[in-house]
């Protein structure tokens, strides 16, 4: 991923664009601090419709026998 200032990518902006089409984004600095990315719509949806992890939890085929039998004694009342 390149750097470009800022006023670089105002110069430029169809450039910009057009490489972050072909798949190479690039970040944005100002004063030498990173500000912004420029990437693909389509890389942004990709990333953006990332499962959490309980989703994907939720969504493992798992059957009652994939899990293990639960303790009836509360771990509170267990004594170690």
């Amino acid at each position: 991923m390149r750097e470009i200032q800022l006023r670089e990518a105002k110069a430029s902006p169809s450039a910009v664009v057009d490489e972050a089409m072909e798949g190479k984004p690039s970040v944005i600095t100002r004063h030498g601090k990173r500000q912004a990315v420029v990437l693909s719509y389509e890389e942004w949806e990709r990333l953006s419709h990332v499962p959490t992890f309980g989703r994907l939890l939720m969504a493992a085929p798992l059957t009652a026998d994939d899990l293990p039998e639960r303790n009836p004694v509360p771990v509170r009342a267990a004594k170690f």
